[in-house]
């Protein structure tokens, strides 16, 4: 857990001048032995032997030092999901992007620096496919601890992952390798247990104990690796009021959908007739790729004796679109009004031809791909961010196209279509400063469904979301008022988002699909935000301890 070190100096950055506190954790990646499912002799990867992993808990404005020590078979990286890492990309995580994976038997100590961000957010690796069990919550509270927009009595964090039967790490390699998909998870957990659906579960189930007429706030956390998930209790209606650490105006509904990489923030009321009812997590499946059709419950359980139990299951639909910002005096919402550049991204899942002379696993011998404007994207073996910073040439391409290359009937038939896709490492170009507007198309190409696009070192405001091809005509509809602020939006299945953001944080951000099978397969890109004229718009040095790359 963490230690108090003392007060460090006002924080002059942008977006937050509060004088904050620096706390100080250590991180043991190591093998672990966990009993679930009647598996036994199993080891995963965990962080100081926990699953899921330890909390962070800070203030708003604190600074944190996490010395991570690797001490499993492989190299890891960590990452801080939603923080904004003002300045600072160095601690941001994805590997090959901001830095090469920590080696087995070595260290980094890694700067988290809080400024906006208030409610809750997430840590987990950002290496090869090991978040599947090494993540872990990250709860950011008001600078006085009350200062909340709403009232609850008591608050408990909830973190749904995927459980996997074999090593994640040789799932995903021998996937990239035969192009084909990679092995499904075999269950669902909440905070570590799978629930009382599956056999050798021995009854496992998260459960919480209420007391009738209390508030609860429940901080909702999707760590899971390729499934999103409906989630409700039974006979209660739920409020979300937060999401990707910042505050909503309350929505009032009966069910929420959350995708992997977001966190929500809701209140549950325990007003019902006193007994057992169960929380659900069901995943939310619109697509012929192969899913994990499984659910996993807690138990959301009055206090007191009787004898009474009930179960539901919410219908399906997209709620995201009713999001609202709180956009108040204490929480503003500053949408960019005068873009400066428009960008569209197309969304795909593609399929590259199988090399000669090998067998592929892929759609009629293919191997799988995906792509962002088809460009498929390829990782180096030097970290972006050192090469863009140290100006090394020949690691990657500063010229990801602001707009497809090729137009045609993005979400109608796309079967004279080739789904093929271009494999390369090509970044997009932004000055600072610049009002950006990203479209993102959802394509009919592959197996379409709904994407979790998530971006780094930054929050963005969505001000619109739809089904079909995009149309400017849709912009006249945009909210701009207080559209919600998250860091990883849905973009629905053969549709389109739009998001918006100030290009006020310099530096190199990756920006993804939040399905791992789906980034594996190059469904990413990287946005380098050009530095400002002033020496507090630029991108701080790098420390001293950054991990080595063996291809430097």
């Amino acid at each position: 857990m963490g230690r108090f070190l003392g007060l460090a100096s006002t924080l002059t950055l942008l977006f937050c001048m509060v004088q904050g506190k620096v706390l100080n954790y250590d991180f043991v990646v190591k093998e672990t032995p966990i009993n679930m499912l009647c598996e036994t002799n199993r080891t995963v990867l965990t962080v100081n032997g926990l699953f899921p992993g330890p909390e962070i808990r800070v203030h708003k404005g604190d600074t944190v030092y996490v010395n991570v020590t690797n001490m499993g078979p492989y190299g890891v990286t960590i990452h801080w999901h939603g923080v904004r890492q003002i300045r600072y990309p160095w601690s941001d995580g994805p590997e090959y992007i901001t830095q090469c994976p920590i080696p087995t038997n070595s260290s980094f100590l890694q700067k988290i620096i809080f400024t906006e961000e208030e409610g809750t957010l997430w840590w987990h690796a950002h290496s090869d496919w090991t978040r599947a069990t090494i993540h872990g919550p990250i709860i950011i509270l008001p600078v006085n601890d009350t200062n909340y927009p709403y009232k609850f009595d008591e608050q408990h964090t909830i973190i749904i992952s995927e459980w996997y039967a074999r090593d994640t790490k040789d799932i995903i390699d021998e996937a990239l390798d035969s192009g084909g998909d990679p092995d499904l998870s075999v269950a669902y957990t909440i905070n570590g247990q799978p629930g009382d659906t599956y056999s050798c579960s021995n009854g496992s189930a998260y459960n919480i104990t209420v007391v009738q007429g209390k508030t609860y706030l429940f901080r909702i956390i999707h760590s899971g690796l390729n499934e999103e998930m409906f989630f409700g209790i039974a006979e209660h209606n739920i409020t979300v009021v937060g999401m990707d650490g910042a505050y909503l105006k309350p929505l009032n509904t009966n069910y929420l959908m959350i995708t992997p990489g977001q966190t929500m923030d809701v209140l549950v009321t325990a007003n019902q007739t006193p007994g057992r009812y169960y929380m659900l997590f069901s995943p939310f499946v619109d697509t012929n790729a192969p899913s994990n059709d499984n659910v996993t419950r807690g138990i959301f359980q009055y206090s007191g004796t009787y004898n009474h139990s009930r179960d539901s299951r919410s219908d399906a639909g997209n709620f995201t679109i009713q999001l609202r910002s709180l956009n108040s005096k204490d929480h503003p919402s500053t949408v960019p009004t005068s873009i400066t550049r428009n960008i569209t991204i197309t969304v795909s899942v593609n399929q590259q031809p199988c090399p000669a002379n090998k067998t592929c696993l892929g759609p009629d011998g293919s191997m799988h791909s995906a792509s962002l404007n088809n460009k498929s994207f390829w990782a180096p073996s030097v970290s972006i961010l050192q090469a863009y910073y140290n100006n090394i040439n020949g690691i990657y391409n500063d010229t990801f196209p602001d707009h497809p290359l090729f137009v045609f009937d993005y979400t109608g038939n796309v079967s004279a279509i080739g789904e093929a896709a271009h494999v390369t490492t090509d970044v997009l170009m932004i000055n600072y400063n610049e009002e950006v507007e990203i479209r993102f198309q959802g394509t009919n190409l592959g197996a379409a469904e709904n994407h979790p696009m998530h971006l780094h070192g930054y929050s963005f405001y969505v001000v619109g979301m739809g089904d079909g091809n995009f149309s400017d005509s849709y912009i006249s509809e945009y909210n701009t008022v207080d559209p919600p602020y998250v860091n990883t939006v849905g973009l629905p299945k053969n549709g389109w988002t739009s998001i918006r953001f100030k290009a006020d944080n310099p530096g190199v951000w990756f920006m993804h699909c939040h399905l791992e099978r789906h980034s594996s397969w190059g469904m990413d890109t990287v946005l380098v935000v050009k530095d400002g004229p002033n020496s507090d718009q630029k991108v701080l040095p790098p420390p001293g301890d950054v991990p080595p790359c063996s291809g430097s």
